[in-house]
C-alpha cells in the first residue's frame, strides 16, 4: 500500500493505514535501445556503471520477489493487501523483463556480462530459494516469513533509490541518454508507488511482536551488507569489462566520490540513512519518497504513456 500519510505505524493493518487507497497497476512498457552508448552517461563511465548494477541484479531479483510473494498469497486475508501484492508482483515482472533487456544490449556491445549474473542467479536461486540452503533445519514457514523481510528490506533501498532518480536533476545536466533515464525513473516511480507493499505483506505474515520485528532487524543486517558487496563488485566487474576503456580505469573511492558531487550518484548519506529509519519500531515506508512526484512523472513519461495508449487501445478492441 502506497500513502504520503508519515503517520502510518509499522503494525497499523494494510487495509486501514490510508483512507484513500492507492491502486498498484503494471504497466506494460517497451524501449528501443538502438541508440543508446554504452556510456549513457556522456564522459561518466563510473556512473554509467555504478548504476548499471540495476541492470545485474534486477532480473533474478525480482523474479525472487515475485516468487517469493506467490508463496505467500495463501497467508494473505486482507483484500485490499491481495490486491496491492498482485499489483506488485505484475509491476516487478515487467521491471524483470526490461533491465534483462538491457542486458541484451550490452552484450550487443560487446560487454558481457554472464560471469557476474551466475553468481546473482546462486544467491536468490538457491541461498534463497524455496528450500532452506544446504538442507538447514528451518521450518518452512518460518523460512518464507525470512524471505519475505528480506524483499521488505530491499524495497526499503529500491524506494530510496526511487526517490532519488526522480530528483536527480544531475543526470538531466550531464546529458543522460534519454531512453535510459526514462526507464530508471519509470521504474523508480513504481518503485515509489509500491514502497509499502512489501513490508505490509511482511507485517501481515510475519507473526507478531518482537519475534516478527527481531526477523525485520535481521533480514536488514544481511540484506545491507550483501547489497553494498554485490554494487561495489558489480562496479568493479563492469568498469573492468568494458572493451571502450580497455582496463584503463578501475572503480576508485575518488572517481565514485566525484560523481556524486556531480549529483550522477546518491551520497553515501541518502542510503545510510534509510537503515536506522527502517530499523525503528513506529516505521512505515510511506514515509519513503514522494508518491505525488512519483505519479507526475509516470503521466510525462514517454514509455508509460505508450504503454497507457496500447492498454487503452486493448481495451476498446
Amino acid at each position: 500500500m502506497s500513502t504520503d500519510s508519515p503517520e502510518s505505524a509499522g503494525n497499523v493493518p494494510a487495509a486501514s493505514a490510508s483512507e484513500e487507497h492507492y491502486a498498484i497497476v503494471p504497466r506494460r512498457v517497451s524501449f528501443d535501445w538502438d541508440e543508446t552508448p554504452l556510456h549513457w552517461i556522456p564522459d561518466e563511465p563510473t556512473a554509467t556503471h555504478v548504476i548499471n548494477v540495476l541492470h545485474l541484479l534486477l532480473p533474478a531479483g525480482e523474479r525472487w520477489f515475485v516468487k517469493v510473494f506467490k508463496e505467500g498469497l495463501p497467508l494473505v486475508t486482507d483484500p485490499v493487501l491481495l490486491k496491492d501484492v498482485k499489483g506488485f508482483m505484475g509491476q516487478e515482472a515487467t521491471h524483470s523483463v526490461q533491465h534483462a533487456y538491457v542486458l541484451d544490449h550490452l552484450a550487443a556491445q560487446r560487454l558481457e556480462t554472464a560471469d557476474f549474473t551466475k553468481y546473482v542467479d546462486l544467491l536468490f536461486e538457491k541461498l534463497l530459494g524455496e528450500q532452506p540452503p544446504l538442507g538447514a533445519p528451518i521450518p518452512t514457514q518460518e523460512w518464507l516469513r525470512f524471505r519475505l523481510a528480506v524483499v521488505a528490506a530491499i524495497e526499503q533501498f529500491t524506494a530510496v533509490l526511487g526517490n532519488w532518480v526522480l530528483h536527480a536533476e544531475g543526470l538531466d545536466r550531464a546529458r543522460a541518454d534519454e531512453v535510459m533515464l526514462d526507464l530508471l525513473r519509470w521504474h523508480g516511480a513504481e518503485e515509489v508507488e509500491h514502497r509499502s507493499v512489501a513490508f505490509d505483506m511482511y507485517q501481515h505474515c510475519g507473526g507478531s511482536g518482537t519475534p516478527r520485528y527481531a526477523r525485520r532487524v535481521a533480514a536488514m543486517g544481511i540484506t545491507a551488507p550483501v547489497m553494498l558487496y554485490l554494487w561495489v563488485w558489480g562496479s568493479a566487474y563492469l568498469i573492468r569489462h568494458d572493451p571502450q576503456l580497455a582496463g584503463r580505469l578501475r572503480l576508485s573511492p575518488k572517481e565514485f566520490n566525484r560523481a556524486i558531487g556531480k549529483g550522477l550518484l546518491p551520497t553515501w548519506r541518502e542510503l545510510g540513512a534509510a537503515i536506522p529509519r527502517y530499523l525503528r519500531r513506529s516505521y512505515h515506508p510511506s514515509q519513503e519518497g514522494s508518491l505525488r512526484k512519483a505519479v507526475e512523472y509516470l503521466a510525462e513519461s514517454p514509455a508509460a504513456r505508450a504503454a497507457a495508449a496500447v492498454a487503452a487501445r486493448t481495451a476498446i478492441a
